[in-house]
């Protein structure tokens, strides 16, 4: 295989997302939506029918053809067990899948990609082992056996499609930010300084990510220059005891053509147990991000998009970005601190105003929603994760997924929503 120059791939990659406001969305006929994604059954355990889904815990548009889109899974259907995860379908490989609306107004798959190593040879949603990115989390089977690693395993939660065809994921592992080819093979693996894979790097102190709640959202800025990626939660910086600051979280933003990073600081309005999940541009410097908790919608859930700015915010990277615990103020780290005690140290969050909540605004009744896409003239393409219609049945068996207000299993689905 042809070796690809990332360089070159800088300048010429373009935004993934449609963000030109004066483009018109009236060619497209979203009438027919919200819509579910197509299933079939993937595998039956106990009576439990997990469906071939998961589409949904990142999206991103055609970077040049309107209507067309791709979502992504995680690392597949898996439970909470012992002091780890089961993973239900061990061989199961994080997908991509290319869809379109077609002239009915109707979900049209064009196309399943599934996530490959340099070899090209099939990845798993395995953990990583120790110095590629571990999680520390224990992989089982449904049985109960202790299953192994992959060096190249990933928990996807984002996705960026450029216009060279390759794509960029972010994951809840390394956290690793992933190039692949447009048959979905890795060019490139970018972890934290200190995890053991490519020569380009984030900081370090990325690396004490909170297990399962990594990078869980990524886009690629417009002019085609610079990934954003937002953490899911606050880290465990110091220290999972430590980590005081349960509503900050962090943005990092990657220059594609330099491999310069920046970092700024996002506050939440909820706390430890809500997310901050995927991320949208609307400019160079401005972005639409979710906040959502693990509540069902029509249960009282949280599920906001904010729009954002990193004009203005400062940049947190600090001096060292080999220091383990980043920069730090008055002796303590970011996590560590209060909001008042940032401020006094001059360091402001990005600024944020509430876009659309998606419960006030269209009764949205799924308990997660992972993946935006902005189309332009306010409008808001929107994609919840489905956890293959599974859930925890807090035994660490699966259950069926149940949303509360109809009663039926939980499916992936799109839905486009007008915003502020």
């Amino acid at each position: 295989m042809k070796k690809i120059l990332l360089p070159i791939l800088a300048f010429i990659s373009l935004t993934a997302c449609n963000n030109d406001d004066n483009t018109s969305n009236q060619d497209i006929d979203y009438s027919k939506l919200p819509q579910e994604f197509p299933f079939s059954t993937l595998t039956t355990l106990n009576g439990v029918n997990i469906i071939n889904g998961g589409f949904g815990s990142g999206a991103t548009a055609h970077p040049t053809r309107k209507g067309e889109f791709y979502v992504i899974t995680d690392r597949g259907p898996n439970v909470a067990y012992s002091n780890g995860i089961k993973i239900l379908v061990p061989n199961f490989t994080p997908t991509i899948m290319h869809f379109k609306i077609n002239a009915d107004g109707n979900i049209e798959v064009i196309k399943y990609i599934k996530l490959k190593n340099p070899s090209g040879q099939p990845i798993t949603g395995l953990p990583n082992p120790a110095g590629m990115g571990s999680t520390g989390e224990t992989a089982y089977a449904a049985d109960g056996s202790v299953l192994g690693t992959d060096n190249y395993g990933l928990d996807s939660e984002s996705i960026v499609a450029a216009a060279d065809g390759t794509f960029w994921v972010s994951d809840e592992y390394g956290p690793h930010i992933v190039h692949y080819s447009a048959e979905g093979v890795e060019l490139e693996r970018i972890s934290p300084i200190g995890v053991n894979t490519g020569t380009r790097k984030l900081p370090a102190v990325f690396a004490k990510r909170r297990p399962n709640r990594g990078m869980e959202g990524m886009c690629m800025t417009p002019d085609g220059k610079m990934l954003v990626g937002t953490m899911q939660s606050t880290m465990y910086v110091p220290s999972k005891a430590l980590a005081t600051n349960t509503t900050l979280t962090r943005i990092v933003t990657f220059d594609l053509a330099t491999g310069q990073t920046k970092q700024y600081l996002y506050k939440q309005d909820g706390g430890a147990s809500d997310s901050v999940c995927d991320i949208t541009p609307i400019s160079n410097t401005e972005f639409l991000v979710i906040e959502r908790d693990g509540n069902f919608g029509s249960v009282g859930g949280l599920k906001k998009v904010y729009r954002i700015s990193l004009a203005g915010a400062t940049d947190v990277s600090g001096t060292d970005l080999t220091a383990v615990d980043g920069m730090k103020i008055n002796g303590k780290t970011l996590e560590q601190s209060t909001w008042a005690e940032l401020s006094a140290a001059g360091l402001m969050p990005v600024p944020k105003t509430l876009a659309v909540d998606l419960v006030a605004k269209i009764g949205y009744e799924h308990d997660k929603f992972e993946g935006i896409v902005y189309l332009g003239n306010n409008k808001l393409a929107v994609f919840n994760d489905d956890d293959f219609g599974v859930a925890d049945d807090g035994n660490g068996n699966p259950k069926t997924k149940i949303l509360p207000k109809t009663g039926k299993q939980d499916k992936g689905t799109m839905y486009i929503v007008d915003i502020q």
